[in-house]
């Protein structure tokens, strides 16, 4: 059990090990693990969207990109998860894992971490993932770095990914394996919470 109550919020580029992390620090500290992705598929399936899929990721996929073009049209579907997930925060013992609450919660009870990570970095990580070419790994990285500053600059107006100045630490899986970033996290976590 931890001595003080906190939130996690692990933000950053897609494909750069944010759902690792989250993943591993849930299960460190006996937090609930929730994904804003995850979230807004359920969304898409009460739309009739069909989340089957052969590949990992199902934002990767085509009926995806047309549920993209939906979203861009229809704000209130990222505006609901975005207040679902708030909510969760403030409840707190949950870590999440999230493209825009970084930028729309402060609460000194969330930490927020940022992973950095170089687009040729990712799109490898994606690969290796997904089972799928580097080079078309490399165009889905870069399709959704581009959608996903202007979903959020339309949405809220900030830049996706400019402003760090939110987070409490940043981390880059460029310089460390996120193994290694896992464990350095766990430790800034056991700090906040005064575990030894």
């Amino acid at each position: 059990m931890t001595k003080k109550q906190i939130s996690i919020v692990i933000s950053g580029w897609p494909a750069v090990g944010k759902t690792t992390m989250a993943d591993s620090l849930a299960k460190e500290f006996g937090l609930t693990l929730y994904n804003g992705g995850d979230i807004l598929k359920m969304l898409a399936q009460e739309k009739g969207y069909s989340l089957a899929t052969s590949r990992s990721d199902w934002w990767d996929t085509s009926e995806a990109k047309t549920f993209i073009d939906e979203r861009k049209k229809d704000p209130s579907f990222d505006r609901q998860v975005d207040k679902k997930l708030e909510n969760i925060l403030k409840n707190g013992s949950a870590v999440i894992t999230s493209y825009t609450i970084p930028w729309l919660v402060d609460d000194d009870k969330i930490i927020k971490f940022w992973l950095k990570g170089s687009q040729k970095n990712r799109a490898l990580r994606m690969a290796n993932r997904d089972r799928i070419s580097y080079e078309e790994a490399e165009k889905i990285v870069m399709m959704r770095d581009e959608e996903n500053k202007k979903i959020y600059f339309n949405l809220y107006g900030f830049t996706f990914g400019q402003d760090l100045s939110v987070f409490d630490y940043a981390l880059s899986t460029d310089h460390l394996r996120l193994d290694s970033l896992i464990d350095i996290s766990k430790m800034i976590v056991r700090n906040h919470v005064g575990r030894e």
